[in-house]
């Protein structure tokens, strides 16, 4: 049973180099043929999982935060298809934030996560496809395992990634300051939603919430009853009100109490158009997927039933 394991070394403020070689030692009881690869560069990790199965690799396993699992995912992918469909993704969270973890009850820790690795069994879950205006103005795609979003929620997570004194504070604290930053000056954009092909709607947004899992943002219960194998997503609408209410609610975003919160929708779906409306003045609307920068509106979001085999 052949084994990759792609280490990102400078997750959690380096703490995940440090650990390797004793959870190295620990996987090789699960993967006895484990080889493993350190990543230096973002994205890189994506290229590594992606020649590893053309080259006859059956399990995967990432080591790091969100980001690093992110973009291990990716690599299953390769101009819209699988490479592998019957690999295995497993994963070992440190890092900033953590979330993916939560939809699966795995406690804090790359220790948690390896003792539940040991006992878990295979199954297949839903992936998300975002396909975006890049960076540069041209198209990307992107795939995302726990949850996308667009809005307020891009601009925070490009605050904390590229802060190194944010980072450094843990995923939760990260996130929660600056979160409150930037409830006080964000600025809702108008937006057009198509959903499903039998919504098509406009709403002043602060953050859109394309979820497969349940947390985000350090912690956040953004979408309570996600399940990763329903072959939907679960989708809020959240708009915006005043800084000062922005800051009020966002406790109820971390409790998961928000939903009867009158400034969110929420809707289920398994494809979802958005696009900015000439109101925005030209503001551009940043999409994240699990915790890294993915791009801007206009974007349509697409979920891909059982599309990846994973040990969890």
């Amino acid at each position: 049973m052949s084994a990759l394991a792609v280490v990102n070394p400078r997750s959690a403020a380096g703490r995940t180099g440090r650990d390797w070689p004793r959870l190295e030692t620990a996987l090789r009881e699960i993967f006895p043929a484990l080889h493993s690869v350190t990543t230096r560069t973002r994205g890189e990790a994506t290229e590594l999982v992606r020649a590893a199965l053309h080259a006859g690799v059956s399990n995967i396993i990432a080591i790091g935060g969100d980001g690093t699992i992110n973009e291990a995912v990716n690599g299953f992918f390769e101009h819209g298809d699988a490479i592998a469909p019957e690999a295995v993704f497993s994963f070992i969270t440190s890092g900033t934030g953590g979330d993916f973890r939560k939809s699966f009850g795995i406690s804090a820790g790359p220790y948690a996560a390896l003792a539940h690795l040991k006992h878990a069994a295979i199954r297949s879950i839903d992936i998300g496809r975002v396909t975006c205006v890049s960076a540069e103005g041209g198209t990307t795609v992107r795939h995302f395992i726990n949850i996308a979003s667009a809005g307020m929620s891009g601009e925070i997570v490009e605050r904390v990634n590229r802060s190194l004194f944010l980072r450094r504070l843990g995923g939760r604290m990260a996130f929660a300051l600056s979160s409150a930053g930037a409830l006080m000056t964000y600025r809702g954009r108008k937006v057009r939603l198509r959903i499903d092909g039998e919504i098509d709607t406009t709403a002043t947004i602060s953050t859109l919430v394309i979820a497969n899992g349940q947390f985000f943002g350090g912690g956040m219960h953004v979408a309570p009853h996600a399940e990763l194998d329903d072959n939907h997503f679960d989708v809020l609408i959240m708009e915006a009100v005043s800084g000062r209410q922005a800051l009020a609610d966002m406790g109820q975003i971390y409790k998961g109490t928000h939903l009867d919160n009158p400034s969110v929708r929420a809707l289920r779906a398994s494809k979802v158009l958005a696009a900015p409306l000439a109101e925005a003045h030209g503001r551009s609307v940043r999409i994240e997927v699990d915790g890294e920068v993915a791009g801007q509106l206009p974007a349509t979001f697409e979920i891909l039933p059982n599309a990846l085999r994973v040990r969890a």
